[in-house]
This record gives C-alpha cells, sequence and structure tokens, in this order.
C-alpha cells in the first residue's frame, strides 16, 4: 500500500522547538529506531518491527492488510536499512533519513516509534510513503 504522507510532513515543517534532552541525543535515539526497525524487516522478525511502529501506525497497516502486523509487515517491501545520512527532530517529531529511505518517528511513552517508512522526497509535495499511519 502507497499512501502520501502529508500529516507529519507539515507538522515537520512548522515544528521548531526541542523537547527534553539533547537534540543530537534525540536525533541519535530516533535514528537507532528507525534503523532497528528496518533490520528487524530484513532478518524476517516481524514482531521486532511491529514494536517499533506507532499504534496508529501498526493499527493501520493491520486493517489495510487484513493480516496481524506481524505477517503484514513484512509483506510491506521497505527497504534495507542504509546508512543514516541525517537525523532532524522538531519538537515530538524526527525525520531520519537513510541512504534510500526517510522514516518519520514521534515520541511516546517509552521513547520514539516510527510513524511512517518507505518515505520518498516529492520535491515540495508531500512525502510518498509505503507503511504510515492514520
Amino acid at each position: 500500500m502507497r499512501v502520501t504522507f502529508v500529516s507529519v510532513g507539515a507538522a515537520l515543517a512548522v515544528l521548531t522547538v526541542g523537547g527534553c534532552g539533547s537534540v543530537t541525543g534525540r536525533g541519535d535515539a530516533a535514528a537507532a529506531v528507525a534503523v532497528r526497525m528496518l533490520t528487524a524487516i530484513t532478518q524476517q522478525d516481524g514482531a521486532g518491527a511491529c514494536a517499533a511502529l506507532a499504534p496508529d501506525t501498526a493499527a493501520e497497516l493491520e486493517q489495510s492488510a487484513d493480516k496481524p502486523c506481524v505477517e503484514a509487515i513484512l509483506d510491506e517491501n521497505l527497504p534495507a536499512p542504509g546508512p543514516v545520512s541525517a537525523s532532524h527532530v522538531y519538537g515530538q517529531w524526527a525525520q531520519v533519513r537513510l541512504i534510500g529511505d526517510t522514516v518519520f518517528l514521534a515520541v511516546f511513552p517509552g521513547g520514539w516509534r516510527v510513524v511512517a517508512a518507505g518515505c520518498t522526497a516529492r520535491g515540495d509535495r508531500p512525502y510518498d510513503c509505503l507503511l504510515q499511519g492514520g
């Protein structure tokens, strides 16, 4: 399923206030979650990949695929994790750019969770994402 990522992309353009902790440390933590989720998928670890997803993202995936997240996430054809090229934190949101992918995350109790992945920039238009929550 391919979706256009509008809501978090717009929020990232507007939000500029950092939260608790250093921006660098928070960006590194967000990048670690993004890489962990993509690595879990390449290792066919659906449970590990789903554990990194935001609740709405996991629910949207299950609904659109009509199967549990642990199975559906492995069918999403997300790219293997490339090296992290940039990590930006905007308040409670983060954008992690990897070679071959962009991942958006949000802070939840317990840490960063993936809101969208498999995202491709489209100039001035919103990102096009393979996986996204509602």
